[in-house]
């Protein structure tokens, strides 16, 4: 897997082009196809995770764990928008046991 950090130039883009929001966003995953090829991309937007962090009191490293947290299940097929909350549910019990808080 790879993470990309970037700014919100390249989110907006990237959410325009791939989800057919004309927006920046916090954290976007492209699932890959295993193997050789990895598990996919996940591209996080630090100027995004700075203002997230300040309005969650969160440090912009904490932050970014948790994009990138959600960023993976993302890649592993996780859907929050379709799973009946199944994925937040599972990245609420990694969050306090991988990075020691919900």
């Amino acid at each position: 897997m790879s993470l990309v950090l970037a700014g919100d130039r390249l989110l907006r883009r990237l959410n325009r082009d791939y989800r057919g929001k004309d927006r920046p966003t916090d954290v976007l995953s492209f699932p890959g196809g295993g193997g050789e090829e990895g598990l996919g991309d996940v591209v996080i937007s630090v100027a995004t995770a700075e203002r997230n962090a300040r309005r969650l009191r969160r440090t912009l490293p904490q932050e970014l764990d948790v994009l990138a947290l959600h960023g993976f299940l993302h890649v592993l097929g996780y859907d929050h928008e379709t799973d009946g909350g199944t994925m937040d549910r599972l990245e609420r019990r990694l969050r306090v046991l991988l990075l020691g808080r919900a």
